[in-house]
């Protein structure tokens, strides 16, 4: 890479002329995932060094606050001296206090809700900041599981079937219960349900807040494993060692068992490395290269497979996940630090996305006559 493109650490300042080489950590937003995106936002801001870091409160507003902050610091909301900022989607603005705060590329940190499915993504496109992660369309793609399915099922990917979930008075679907039922968007397990029959899947879309814009059925294999890698796309495509996560007592693994019994932290209650024949291995494999294509994926993903039997159904996608699933890189082993550094030079390597105006000539305009004519 030219030295002109690799990122630089530096102290934060609002200097012009060396705020330039400092880049930002976002973290927070209104999301269920927020209290791990802290997490996550902290991990990345204290690895990195010299940063500046923005916290995403709650209730939408945007905080700059000391990089070297810990969790406790955020446990009632922005942390004492925090100073209010403003993230404006226009090119050249972005982060702004009294004026422009310039950053070089955005580490991502945002978990679930709109940090990740490509509602931030496109204010950063639109303000020409550069940052890391797929980018809206592939973020927004990743976020609906309906689509997503629909998406890798479209490419020849192996995935279960799924139907839509959207009326209390519908039909069956085409294969025999036990459902698993989730919301289609979110993430991290939170409100996924196994339920024996329909009509307690319907009963969650009618009493459950998590499937208010509808939910995804599929058929529930009781016995079947979970298997999951990260994949990272700088400096070329790679993959994560595979961990396989034990559901405890059965049933789905959960947002609990994932974080709140670890502070934070993705559990121990897993195969890690998992112990998975090579013919499997090898499957899953290309499998996470078809998805990375056919998604757009970019930066560091994780990608979840479902395994019975040697078969092998794609899953689910984490566009951004938990520590940016750092913990997966044991062979070779790769450092936190190294992991977020290759991701910000990924992003500082991309060009902000950029919209063409080309045949907006105004000759349409010229040609149109008044509206009052077209409405008649």
């Amino acid at each position: 890479m030219p030295s002109s493109m690799r990122t630089t650490y530096r102290t934060i300042t609002h200097d012009h002329t060396r705020a330039m080489t400092t880049p930002g950590v976002v973290f927070g937003g209104p999301s269920d995932e927020h209290d791990i995106s802290i997490l996550t936002g902290l991990q990345v801001s204290h690895a990195l060094g010299d940063v500046n870091a923005f916290y995403w409160s709650k209730g939408g507003l945007w905080f700059q606050v000391d990089p070297e902050s810990e969790a406790a610091d955020f446990v009632d909301g922005p942390p004492r001296r925090a100073r209010q900022v403003g993230l404006v989607p226009e090119l050249g603005q972005g982060f702004v206090a009294k004026k422009p705060i310039p950053v070089s590329a955005v580490v991502n940190c945002c978990h679930g809700g709109p940090g990740e499915d490509g509602t931030l993504q496109g204010i950063f496109d639109l303000a020409g900041i550069r940052y890391t992660g797929p980018g809206q369309a592939a973020s927004a793609l990743g976020m609906d599981k309906f689509a997503f399915g629909a998406a890798m099922a479209a490419a020849g990917l192996p995935t279960l079937s799924r139907v839509l979930l959207t009326r209390p008075d519908q039909q069956p679907p085409p294969f025999q219960g036990p459902y698993i039922v989730k919301p289609r968007f979110g993430g991290s397990s939170i409100g996924i349900e196994v339920v024996a029959d329909w009509d307690t899947a319907l009963a969650l879309l009618r009493g459950s807040s998590y499937f208010l814009n509808g939910g995804v059925v599929e058929p529930y294999l009781e016995v079947s494993r979970d298997l999951q890698l990260a994949i990272r796309t700088w400096p070329t495509l790679q993959l994560s060692a595979m961990e396989a996560p034990l559901r405890a007592g059965g049933g789905i693994y959960t947002y609990s068992q994932k974080y709140l019994a670890w502070g934070g932290d993705v559990s121990s209650g897993r195969q890690l490395p998992a112990i998975i024949d090579a013919r499997t291995a090898g499957k899953i494999h290309d499998l996470a290269r078809g998805v990375v294509d056919v998604a757009g994926l970019r930066g560091v993903c994780r990608i979840d497979f479902l395994e019975l039997g040697g078969d092998v159904w794609v899953n689910e996608v984490n566009t951004i996940p938990g520590s940016m699933g750092a913990y997966l890189w044991i062979d070779p082993p790769i450092s936190r630090q190294e992991l977020f550094r290759a991701m910000l030079d990924e992003a500082m390597a991309s060009l902000p996305r950029s919209f063409s105006t080309v045949g907006s000539d105004g000759t349409a305009l010229r040609s149109a006559g008044t509206i009052a004519g077209k409405l008649g």
